[in-house]
């Protein structure tokens, strides 16, 4: 497998928050927030008194991406103590080290807009993401299902490795799709920037996989 060039690991966490940071700030988890009619944009106080909108479509991002990290940070745990290649195992490291920050990130999103923050498995629903239907995953935004899981778990060594690396391109996969539509709907800055920032990594992983599996 060939070399993986990654980028410092909080550098795409902190490309996100400085892009925020132009757009007013994120939302200030101590200002209650009411619930608003689905697909109305909805006014967020700041830190700096200045309102940000978001939409139901902010909404639905950060409470599909939660889950969608934390089934990302379950598979690189395994691969921290399952994979045999270290470029694999170093890939899985610089995942968890970004979207481990980016879960709190969301979380404190839906606190601040009185919306539920969705619990901690990743077995669940992603209502309203369409995923890739390749193999056996349950297209939900490229979310493995609890086979493809079991799978993983009873794989070792190079075997490990390869169904690492397919399972997380699809998953990444996934991630994009879901970032895009945010991209293309989301009213909240902050959300906007990071929805920005994940399709821009995530690609950049997505081909890092790829050209690891061929190699």
């Amino acid at each position: 497998m060939k070399t993986i060039k990654l980028l410092p690991p909080a550098l795409a966490l902190a490309g996100a928050l400085a892009i925020a940071g132009c757009s007013g700030g994120e939302t200030d988890a101590g200002t209650p927030v009411g619930h608003h009619s689905s697909g109305a944009a909805s006014p967020a106080a700041t830190p700096s008194g200045r309102a940000q909108t978001f939409a139901q479509a902010d909404v639905m991002f950060a409470q599909g991406m939660i889950p969608h990290h934390r089934q990302a940070l379950e598979m690189s745990a395994l691969a921290g103590e399952q994979a045999s290649d270290p470029e694999v195992k170093r890939l899985a490291a610089a995942i968890e080290r970004t979207q481990d920050p980016e879960i709190a990130t969301m979380s404190g999103w839906l606190t601040a807009w009185g919306k539920p923050v969705p619990g901690g498995s990743s077995d669940g629903g992603h209502a309203g993401h369409g995923g890739s239907g390749h193999g056996d995953m349950d297209g939900a935004g490229g979310m493995m299902s609890e086979e493809d899981m079991r799978r993983l778990r009873a794989a070792e060594g190079a075997a490990f490795d390869r169904l690492f690396l397919e399972q997380m391109i699809e998953h990444h996969r996934g991630a994009v799709t879901m970032a895009e539509k945010e991209i293309r709907d989301g009213r909240y800055g902050p959300a906007v920037a990071l929805a920005k920032v994940i399709v821009k990594s995530q690609s950049a992983e997505i081909a890092t996989m790829e050209r690891m599996l061929a190699g």
